[in-house]
């Protein structure tokens, strides 16, 4: 891991008598700096600062001042009392899938840039139906496969899932970056990417257009929210866990504020489309890493953007934790919009595979309950006309 390495190589250099580069690599360490490849089809990075994972403290903005480096004897002291943002033992890299499914190795390319990613296929002989699932900081595709393990879920329903991987040449912490402007917009930027990598595996597999859906956890549901929000016209449902609403952030410091629930609530920008998707959103209620205040956003966005309707309210024991629902139903055929708070929980997925990082083992299964979700009878109101 890097901070474990950038202090290591830090001490060696101490023992070895050389403090200039004992300093330089604490700095890197505690700052975050790194030396990320860049790929000539990927845009620039804007110049503000990215926020590495989402419990990270607040950095400030960049100025073109010129600030203080600290000394030996500072930085020192700052490894004395250095702590990693997350526990170790939720980040496990070396986590393997089941050599019995078909997990694919595939690349994406675009002009927007391009992403490698694993793709589930199921033993049926037409899928009907795909889920791009985005995970989250510090995450990998593998590792967010096992430990939501909805393709078990998938494999049921003849569903495909895709399952693209975030480079740290994009991130440092490979998050998604839901809160730059670049990756909210509709062309250009990831949201784009993915976009491209969801219609390209649709084309192969000839997957029906209403069976076309995207979720995350944490950077990676915000960024399903950004999908939904910009591309309308392909996917018809979103599942969010532990997620923050569309354009909530703009960049590193207001994106820091949105995850402690800190911007308040913001009117859902639709970037031009009448219709939005479905929607289904997860949180714990002791979440110290994106506030369940959050979910209450999202749910209030979607429900707006929905019309009149009939709301039902209740309390329930699922999986060993007491959960709120609400469901939203403009029509009496499906639910356009639930949200699940489960009473207890922090930042993880619920009901998934202690395999894998960031999961909360009892509780609501939330993969069953999104596939569920999905496959509901789809709205026929027109997708994805831009109204402007």
């Amino acid at each position: 891991m890097k901070h474990t390495t950038a202090i290591g190589r830090a001490l060696d250099a101490v023992r070895s008598s050389d403090p200039l580069e004992a300093t330089r690599l604490i700095q890197e360490a505690l700052g975050g700096s790194g030396r990320p490849e860049t790929h000539a089809s990927k845009p620039p990075l804007s110049s503000f600062p990215i926020p590495q994972t989402l419990d990270l403290e607040p950095q400030e903005s960049r100025s073109n001042k010129p600030k203080r480096r600290a000394g030996l004897a500072e930085t020192i002291a700052a490894l004395r009392s250095f702590k990693l943002p997350i526990d170790i033992s939720s980040h496990r890299p070396d986590i393997t899938l089941p050599e019995s499914l078909n997990f694919a190795k595939r690349h994406f390319a675009c002009a927007s840039g391009q992403r490698d990613f694993r793709l589930f296929v199921p033993s049926c002989i037409k899928p009907r139906g795909l889920i791009v699932m985005l995970h989250g900081c510090r995450q990998t595709a593998e590792d967010f496969a096992v430990g939501t393990n909805i393709h078990a879920i998938a494999e049921e329903h003849d569903l495909l899932v895709a399952y693209p991987h975030q480079p740290s040449s994009a991130n440092p912490m490979s998050c998604w970056n839901w809160f730059r402007p670049v990756d909210q917009a509709r062309m250009g930027g990831e949201a784009e990417v993915i976009a491209g990598l969801t219609r390209d595996v649709c084309a192969e597999f000839q997957v029906p257009p209403e069976n076309i859906f995207v979720a995350g956890l944490s950077a990676g549901g915000a960024m399903a929210v950004v999908l939904g929000s910009t591309y309308p016209d392909l996917y018809s449902a979103v599942g969010i866990h532990s997620g923050l609403p569309y354009k909530s952030a703009h960049d590193a410091n207001s994106a820091f504020a949105a995850m402690r629930g800190e911007n308040g609530h913001r009117s859902r920008a639709s970037a031009g489309y009448e219709f939005q998707p479905r929607l289904i959103v997860f949180h714990g209620s002791a979440d110290q890493t994106v506030a369940a205040a959050n979910a209450t956003f999202l749910w209030k966005d979607a429900v707006r953007s929905k019309g009149p309707g009939d709301v039902l309210e209740l309390t329930v024991s699922d999986g060993g934790r007491t959960v709120d629902r609400r469901i939203f139903s403009a029509s009496a055929d499906v639910a356009s919009v639930e949200q699940w708070i489960i009473h207890g929980s922090g930042h993880a997925w619920s009901g998934g595979n202690p395999r894998g990082s960031y999961t909360l083992g009892d509780g609501p299964n939330a993969s069953a309950e999104m596939v569920r979700f999905f496959l509901a009878k789809a709205p026929t109101s027109p997708r994805g006309v831009p109204s402007a």
